[in-house]
């Protein structure tokens, strides 16, 4: 394959919605390509935000402007995206509390310990 027939290599796009509370509608908060892109996934990352590959529903959102609310076409992917996000957070939440309380146990009457 020639220089001329080497396929570009992709220009990363990131795209960031948030849902503001239960009755709202999500929102663009952000989005970008190339170095932008690159710049949201990494704020992303730090803030622990569950991230999701999802090239043709990135390619709609990319194709609105940032404060506005995520249009009808996309709203069901949307949605079930934020709704494995929301359960997984949940989860993860759970998950430090009970390591964050201790167990409290009693020894039984012959002086086992009990764990």
């Amino acid at each position: 394959m020639s220089e001329k027939e080497t396929p570009e290599k992709a220009v990363p796009k990131a795209v960031a919605v948030k849902r503001l509370s239960e009755e709202a509608l999500p929102k663009l908060t952000a989005k970008g390509e190339g170095r932008l892109a690159e710049r949201i996934l990494d704020i992303a990352f730090a803030e622990g935000v569950k991230v999701r590959r999802d090239k043709d529903l990135t390619e709609l959102l990319d194709a609105f402007e940032v404060d506005s609310p995520v249009p009808l076409e996309a709203l069901h992917a949307v949605s079930l995206i934020l709704e494995r996000v929301y359960e997984e957070n949940k989860r993860l939440q759970a998950r430090e509390n009970e390591e964050l309380d201790p167990v409290t146990t009693k020894s039984p009457a012959n002086g086992d310990t009990a764990l």
